[in-house]
């Protein structure tokens, strides 16, 4: 199969849908995607999944802020790897009962996966990404002299920002590469990955978010993924979007969404990182594709017949 082997990238409501963060709640939705990935796995695909964390890190948060000194809080990085586990095991059970009817299944492995970024990268001097949960002025002025940094987000209150650097490499690209194609399918940098930096004496854990879609680009890069998917809430990239003259985008080329980026037609923290990480992959290597598109479409997608499809070239793909 041409461009068999992918990287599909969830959004969150693939994990948890409404408010309801129970682990029973949240096992139910894992289900649902994971009938559709299997699915995938099934026609002949060689499937790596990622996926976000964010409602699960901001309810760990939460927890750990109850924390006493004799039960201390975890850091960020170490939040983001109990979180990994956690979503991983999830998929693990329900993608085995997904292929529970089917011969000769693959076997489904969860991978801990540790992010590397640049200390230097200008992020970490300006923290953007907001977690965790919603504070008082006051609230936030007390935890502001822990070392935290805090930011009025939009009237609701105010929230703990962390930086979000690029990813650089992710350590365990070699051992997914290993798996993948040895016949499994692999669910690994769940959250963006742990972000790390490599310093003299090993790698070390920072108090960062990396961006899930540049994380799944990276990773379809150094796992030589034929193509990166990344699944979100509609079912199409768009221009002039929520406007009179709002166009589907089916087919585009580098050098078209480019030209859309400059004229701002993508929302910065929505759609803007989907398309930049998708560029990001087809231009890394002759012959790569992004799909953007919806999880109930993901099939269809990738066989063209839906979602929004990015090449360098469109010739280069037949």
């Amino acid at each position: 199969m041409k461009g068999k082997r992918i990287v599909i990238a969830l959004g969150g409501n693939a994990i948890q849908q409404g408010k309801e963060a129970t682990a029973e709640a949240q096992s139910r939705a894992v289900a649902r995607t994971a009938e559709a990935l299997a699915e995938l796995s099934l026609e002949g695909y060689e499937v790596v999944v990622t996926h976000g964390n964010g409602p699960q890190v901001g309810n760990l948060l939460l927890q750990q802020a109850a924390s006493s000194p004799a039960i201390p809080a975890m850091p960020l990085d170490v939040c983001g790897a109990m979180t990994q586990g956690m979503i991983g095991y999830w998929f693990q059970n329900a993608l085995d009962r997904a292929f529970s009817r089917q011969e000769n299944p693959p076997s489904v492995a969860t991978v801990v996966t540790r992010c590397v970024v640049d200390p230097a990268d200008p992020a970490f001097a300006n923290p953007t990404k907001p977690i965790g949960p919603f504070y008082s002025e006051e609230e936030a002025r007390t935890r502001t002299m822990a070392g935290y940094v805090y930011r009025e987000d939009a009237g609701r209150g105010y929230r703990r920002v962390v930086p979000s650097p690029r990813p650089q490499s992710i350590v365990e690209h070699r051992v997914l590469t290993d798996l993948v194609e040895r016949g499994h399918l692999v669910v690994a940098s769940g959250g963006g990955g742990i972000p790390v930096v490599e310093t003299g004496e090993g790698y070390v854990g920072v108090e960062a978010v990396i961006d899930k879609d540049f994380a799944a680009e990276k990773l379809a890069e150094l796992i030589d993924a034929d193509t990166l998917v990344i699944l979100t809430a509609v079912e199409h990239v768009a221009i002039h979007y929520h406007q009179p003259d709002e166009l589907a985008l089916r087919e585009v080329t580098v050098a078209e969404l480019e030209r859309y980026i400059e004229s701002g037609e993508f929302a910065p923290g929505s759609m803007l990182p989907k398309v930049e990480a998708a560029l990001e992959f087809v231009r890394s290597k002759e012959g790569r594709r992004a799909v953007i598109t919806s999880l109930d479409r993901a099939k269809e997608a990738l066989a063209g017949e839906t979602g929004t499809t990015i090449a360098v070239s469109f010739n280069q793909l037949v």
